[in-house]
């Protein structure tokens, strides 16, 4: 199970990865949009405030120390007084843009540049990415944008052309542009991050992926108590709380096959308590029930090595395991089992045997010389069990070979072995 949970936790932490790169990636191209859209914005006021301009044919507006004649536009009426106070001058879209610029610049950051490959005028040369982007349009590019900079000191940087229009032709005509050509461009600078809020999307992955791990380690943890539940019920006998007959199955293949490599003695014990039909029609199935229990915690508590090993086999009958373990270890331990049984001196008035129950035991034993199955073993470990039966009960018997044959059981009380 605990490989199952690793296994899930790492599939999970994979999606919660993949996730994050999906989401910094989306982030990012949508960052990048906005910056493109906010740039396009401030880039199409300008155009539409220019064509205001130009369909007025430029508009006039006072002569001041901001704001003097423009010596480069070169029209009739550039100039107008109005009285001895007042003097206008015609403002055209070019002129128009660089105050906007300039206003822009100081009170939002914001710089607005028009430039040309053939300027008229020499301020509005331009920069080498500027240059760079004009190039770009006359081979039909359509736009720009790019960040430049880093950390809180980046911008964004947006350029688009400006195509020749009718209106235009009074100012450019003479520079040999015609209609629809490209004259030049207009490029807006933001101050723009450029990396996304990084931090908000690991601290959000990160809880995600910390909350989907803890999670799965408490449905790992609840779904491998149900299993070792399920498990258990599959192995351990209702009634008595040991394993039942399935698991000494496994177990008695395991370590018999062990002991035979190893070329270790390995013994079995079959247990019967006695007259217990008696006990069950005298008492009650209820009260046959709780001495079975208690029959079976003692059997269990008498074993003390960690490779010992005991079972309910069927009905009354219980059977231990025991690696390992010559003839003398094999009897000795089952003495102990039938004394310790006889101890919990449980009243069984039908007992021919002191009065309470008591327990009947059969050893069988396999070392390296003899070469028996283990299933041979069992039978020969039952048959000294109905020897110990038909010598009187509450003892111990061990096999040997003169022992009464599995045919004549049900006669087990009334035989004697020799």
């Amino acid at each position: 199970m605990k490989k199952i949970i690793f296994i899930v936790s790492v599939v999970w932490i994979a999606l919660v990865g993949t996730s994050f790169l999906w989401a910094y990636s989306t982030a990012k191209k949508d960052h990048e949009s906005i910056a493109f859209q906010t740039a396009r914005s401030f880039f199409d006021q300008i155009i539409l405030t220019r064509e205001w301009n130009a369909l007025h044919g430029g508009v006039y507006v006072p002569v001041t120390k901001s704001t003097q004649p423009n010596p480069y536009l070169d029209v009739p009426l550039r100039e107008i007084k109005v009285n001895q106070e007042l003097m206008l001058t015609k403002v055209n879209p070019a002129f128009m843009t660089r105050q906007i610029a300039e206003i822009a610049s100081k009170y939002k950051g914001t710089h607005f540049h028009i430039t040309s490959l053939r300027p008229i005028r020499p301020e509005n040369r331009p920069t080498a990415r500027e240059k760079k982007a004009l190039q770009l349009f006359e081979k039909g590019k359509r736009e720009i944008g790019e960040y430049i900079g880093k950390g809180s000191e980046s911008s964004f940087f947006y350029m688009a052309p400006l195509k020749v229009k009718k209106v235009c032709l009074q100012c450019h005509a003479r520079q040999g542009y015609k209609e629809g050509d490209i004259r030049g461009g207009i490029s807006v600078t933001l101050p723009f991050p450029a990396e996304v809020p990084l931090m908000a999307l690991i601290i959000g992955h990160i809880g995600i992926g910390l909350a989907g791990i803890f999670g799965i380690i408490i449905f790992g943890k609840r779904l491998n108590r149900a299993y070792e539940t399920i498990r258990q019920q599959s192995v351990t006998d209702d009634l008595t709380d040991i394993p039942n007959r399935r698991s000494f199955s496994e177990i008695i293949s395991r370590e018999f096959n062990r002991c035979r490599r190893d070329k270790a003695p390995f013994s079995v014990i079959m247990c019967d308590i006695d007259r217990f039909k008696d006990y069950n029609d005298n008492y009650g199935h209820a009260v046959g029930d709780e001495c079975l229990k208690k029959v079976a915690q003692r059997i269990a508590k008498t074993l003390n090595r960690p490779g010992d090993f005991c079972a309910r086999y069927g009905g009354e009958e219980f059977v231990v395991i025991l690696p390992d373990t010559t003839h003398k270890g094999a009897l000795h331990v089952a003495e102990k089992i039938r004394m310790n049984v006889q101890e919990l001196r449980i009243d069984h008035k039908k007992s021919t045997n002191l009065g309470i129950v008591t327990i009947s035991l059969g050893v069988a034993v396999a070392d390296e010389n003899t070469l028996i199955s283990q299933e041979e073993l069992i039978r020969r470990s039952d048959t000294a069990l109905y020897t110990a039966k038909a010598k009187g009960r509450n003892c111990v018997e061990v096999f040997n070979e003169i022992c009464i044959p599995t045919e004549d059981r049900g006669n087990a009380d009334t035989l004697n072995c020799s």
